[in-house]
């Protein structure tokens, strides 16, 4: 026991330091999950999405409740999540790439300071907006459940929902980078992570009580589970591997002394985007998709774009596919840049045996776009999971989105770099790690 990894955990104070300023800053993100914003009766707003949310309505708030983490349902004060801060990251890292201007910028000195800067000003704006469409759907809400609004003067109801909304999207953004920057893992993706972990009991209570009442044969959940462990094996093992490019430089003499002469690799994961893709695709969609909900009752045309994008819709689910193998080519070209990496290469003398050393570029891309594709549709593929199983298996939507596509990536690619970072620690402070061979990529 006095060896144990989990032990070693807390033996570290740096370690253990980061473990509990994570675990306190979760635990403020989830307090403020449930405080619902000023003006809302809690017990009415329950009994409509209990009784009177039609179909549609029940998938679109589940759909948002996935990444808050059951925030949505009830008008809390972290309801928008960190979603509109990922969406607004996308709209600039889609203009960096449009506009060169805009990209020389982000290169000179202290350029990301500016972008970060960029992201937190246009999220401001899009939770502003975002937030007025919460009280829009509010009023719809209250004509059907009269009283779910408490104040009786609309102006004052609307302008505190929006600054509380706001603010408090705002300060889960914060308390995100504080977990980035102090605790352990990355900060936005952490709460992601959390919310869907805290909506597990529910959806197993929920799960347990449709067995009871017959709703669902207890045959289909036992291959559901099947299925899923299936598919946590085949995340971890994707996850794992690696394409190596071998490079070698050349031996050079700098003074009286000789450098160079080695062998190394760049590593590329057959999925090089990780989840980045899916969070993309999730976040980009959630816009449109809150927006012609919330408005459909002001014009037709947003009623006929809501129905459109019906999480259980064919059409939501081409676009989303559509967007996450877009997502893994974009997120990939930026992250990991031929051009840099071939530049980089040249500059430090080295060659990649085999390939001409002014072809270097092209066969880096050439390997990037053999990984991209499959590796896209292969998270495409599971994405579509939880629609499959809500159809085959008659599944409540807040199950199956438990149960496989995002939520079971977002699960396991987050748990795979939180403990390769406790890993990296470990080591650091000469303490085994949490496995005995560590986590080592497979070479393909």
């Amino acid at each position: 026991m006095a060896n144990s990894p989990v032990v070693n955990m807390f033996k570290v104070k740096e370690l253990r330091a980061k473990l509990f300023f994570t675990l306190i800053i979760l635990a403020i993100f989830r307090l403020g999950s449930i405080l619902t914003i000023p003006g809302i009766n809690v017990a009415l707003l329950k009994q409509y999405f209990e009784s009177f949310a039609t179909e549609a309505e029940g998938a679109f708030a589940s759909y948002m409740d996935f990444f808050a983490g059951g925030a949505f349902e009830r008008f809390s004060v972290f309801m928008l999540g960190v979603m509109p801060y990922i969406s607004t990251q996308i709209i600039l890292q889609l203009a960096l790439v449009i506009f060169p201007g805009l990209k020389r910028i982000a290169q000179e000195d202290g350029g990301q300071q500016r972008v970060q800067a960029w992201t937190r000003v246009g999220t401001i704006f899009v939770c502003l907006f975002q937030s007025m469409a919460i009280t829009v759907y509010a009023s719809t809400i209250n004509q059907q459940v009269p009283g779910t609004i408490i104040f009786d003067n609309k102006v004052y109801f609307n302008l505190l929902a929006i600054l509380t909304v706001t603010t408090g999207s705002m300060v889960t953004v914060w308390i995100g980078n504080q977990i980035t920057a102090h605790g352990i893992g990355n900060g936005i993706s952490m709460l992601i992570f959390a919310g869907i972990v805290a909506r597990l009991p529910s959806a197993v209570y929920e799960l347990v009580k449709s067995v009871q009442r017959g709703d669902i044969n207890v045959v289909f959940i036992v291959v559901a589970v099947f299925v899923f462990l299936a598919i946590i094996g085949f995340v971890v093992f994707e996850q794992s591997g690696e394409r190596k490019i071998p490079v070698h430089y050349a031996k050079r003499v700098v003074g009286r002394k000789m450098y160079g002469g080695q062998t190394t690799y760049i590593p590329f994961k057959i999925n090089p985007s990780g989840v980045i893709p899916i969070i993309f695709a999730s976040a980009f969609l959630t816009f449109p998709l809150q927006i012609a909900n919330s408005l459909q009752t002001k014009a037709t045309w947003l009623s006929k774009v809501a129905t459109a994008l019906n999480p259980l819709g064919i059409w939501y689910n081409i676009i989303e596919v559509l967007l996450i193998v877009f997502f893994a080519y974009f997120y990939t070209q930026v992250t990991l840049n031929p051009t840099e990496i071939a530049k980089n290469i040249r500059e430090n003398g080295g060659s990649i045996p085999g390939i001409r050393t002014d072809k270097t570029e092209e066969y880096l891309q050439k390997v990037l776009n053999r990984l991209i594709l499959p590796g896209s549709l292969y998270l495409a593929a599971i994405a579509l999971l939880p629609t499959l199983i809500q159809i085959v298996f008659k599944f409540p939507q807040s199950i199956s989105m438990l149960m496989g596509g995002t939520s079971l990536l977002i699960l396991v690619g987050v748990d795979i770099d939180t403990m390769s970072q406790v890993e990296a620690l470990l080591k650091m402070h000469h303490h085994d790690g949490l496995t005995k061979r560590g986590f080592k990529s497979r070479n393909l």
